[in-house]
């Protein structure tokens, strides 16, 4: 055979690559490829920081929504309790003027008494305290009424027969429960 027509060994064939460029290429895939994890990574540890700084502002403005929100609480029992209070001071004014009166009759000691009382309830219903007090033969209700005794009576079993002290209620509450007697089951 001729020189010419047989390829040499050392030569790659047209098209392919070589050794060298394969290992070249394979390179600049690898740069390209960190090169691209690099520039993820910045732009990961970015948004991080991002979030970082959302996540203390968020904290930041939770913390302080809960601090205006326990001052508003705070003033509003505060305000609430100075309300009550002011509307009691016509009560305690009434109750001055009728002691003031030295040679009041006991007519006028009652009246005055009277009218201070229908003061007083009327600031308490203004205040929304309400009298807890049952009617004689009314069901009894251990949610707003405390048994003191069980009497034999004529009325069904477990109704009121007497109220020894009324209850009140503040906003359907129960601040201090009716004391009564109810009947006896037979």
């Amino acid at each position: 055979m001729s020189e010419n027509t047989q390829p040499e060994q050392n030569q790659p064939l047209t098209g392919a690559p070589s050794p060298e460029e394969l290992e070249a290429a394979q390179a600049a895939n690898e740069f390209d490829a960190l090169t691209q994890a690099q520039a993820e990574l910045v732009t990961l540890q970015a948004k991080n920081t991002e979030l970082a700084d959302s996540y203390l502002r968020a904290k930041a403005e939770t913390e302080n929504a809960r601090r205006r929100a326990d001052d508003e609480i705070a003033k509003a029992r505060k305000f609430a309790l100075e309300s009550f209070a002011e509307s009691l001071l016509p009560v305690v004014d009434s109750l001055e003027a009728g002691l003031a009166h030295k040679d009041a009759t006991p007519e006028q000691i009652r009246e005055g008494a009277d009218a201070t009382l229908k003061q007083l309830k009327t600031t308490l219903e203004r205040n929304k305290i309400v009298e807890i007090n049952p009617a004689s033969g009314s069901r009894f209700d251990p949610h707003q009424h405390q048994a003191i005794s069980m009497v034999p009576a004529e009325q069904e079993a477990n109704t009121v027969v007497s109220v020894l002290q009324k209850g009140y209620l503040i906003s359907d509450r129960v601040l201090r429960p009716a004391l009564v007697t109810v009947t006896a089951p037979k």
